[in-house]
């Protein structure tokens, strides 16, 4: 179902996924209104979007979701949630006016992996894993993700009820991937040679942030569907898409490999050790932490994550949502690898510095 008339509130708008989804909107959505929040300047974004922003009213919030009263200014009208701080602030808002839908963009690490490294292939919505989840951010959004999903069904003062649902994307690439630059980066450093910090055979499933956009658009159009609401409402939905599973450190070879970028053959030191250095280094960030913040480059559940497989499907989000990857894997390696080689002379040319 279309989402057309609609006013629809995207959070974390100056975002990697926020930018992608706040222009699928306007390219595909028949909007009355779209409005941008963030805390660095949506309004610069506004600026970008002339060429796809047909009749939608485009509207700039600047501030901190953390502030109530900002989020009630915001939230006057419909509400599709993106990646957000203050999630039980934002819900509260969206009761309070009267907001029908409610997407929260959760994560897959919400699931593990856990400290034994107990591997998940083609894992479903349905799958049991026991985790102690070890990062402050998977915590974070595990918590965020059930509250969403628990306000699913709270009666708003129209006397209508909100529905919410929950996606659960895989580690997302794309063009503005920080992280993909950071890797880029170091491989300049290191003389064109990427580093290795995961095993071969630890193989991920990393997703395209242009389908992680699309499945979005798909949950707000269900949401807004009588006839799928209630379906869809109260659950997560894993979103992965056709790229091939690798290893997180053999997907940045396979992205800049035609940059001229190869790749460490092994581990610098044997996965044991490397557990014990982790542990060492963060003894160090522990004894420093009264005097310095010393932030460890590699910690213990950052090295399991990077040594466990760890796949999913999207069978379930196909089903019910109607969630189909729209770019393949070609086209979003291609799209990466250009967005990339525009990246790299600058990189180069401020290591050189």
């Amino acid at each position: 179902m279309a989402l057309n008339g609609d006013v629809c509130v995207v959070t974390g708008a100056c975002g990697f996924l926020g930018k992608r989804l706040t222009r699928l909107l306007l390219e595909e959505e028949k909007l009355s209104e779209i409005r941008l929040l963030s805390r660095e300047g949506p309004g610069q974004l506004c600026l970008l979007l002339p060429d796809c922003r047909g009749d939608t009213r485009v509207r700039a919030y600047e501030g901190d979701i953390r502030n109530f009263a900002f989020l009630k200014r915001a939230c006057r009208g419909e509400l599709y949630g993106v990646n957000v701080k203050g999630t039980q602030m934002l819900l509260e808002a969206c009761i309070e006016e009267n907001v029908s839908s409610f997407i929260y963009t959760s994560s897959i690490e919400v699931m593990g992996p856990n400290a034994s490294r107990e591997p998940i292939h083609n894992g479903t919505e349905d799958t049991v894993y026991e985790c102690s989840l070890k990062f402050a951010y998977s915590k974070t959004k595990k918590e965020a993700e059930q509250r969403s999903l628990e306000a699913n069904g709270e009666l708003l003062p129209d006397g209508t009820q909100l529905a919410t649902c929950a996606l659960r994307p895989m580690y997302i690439y794309g063009e503005g991937c920080r992280f993909l630059l950071g890797h880029m980066t170091d491989g300049v450093r290191n003389k064109n040679v990427l580093y290795r910090v995961s095993l071969p055979d630890a193989k991920v499933n990393p997703v395209y942030v242009g389908n992680v956009a699309v499945a979005h658009l798909q949950a707000a159009r269900g949401l807004k569907d009588p006839n799928k609401r209630n379906t869809i409402g109260g659950r997560f939905y894993n979103i992965s898409d056709d790229t091939p599973a690798v290893s997180y450190s053999d997907f940045n070879h396979v992205l800049m490999s035609p940059l001229g970028f190869h790749i460490q053959d092994k581990l610098p030191l044997p996965l044991s050790l490397l557990y014990v250095l982790c542990f060492l280094l963060e003894m160090v960030s522990a004894i420093l932490r009264p005097l310095i913040r010393f932030v460890p480059p590699l910690n213990r559940p950052l090295l399991t994550m990077l040594n466990t497989t760890f796949t999913f499907t999207y069978k379930k989000a196909q089903a019910e949502l109607g969630y189909v990857p729209r770019y393949t894997w070609q086209e979003a390696r291609n799209s990466t690898l250009e967005w990339l080689a525009e990246q790299l002379p600058a990189i180069r040319d401020e290591v050189k510095a």
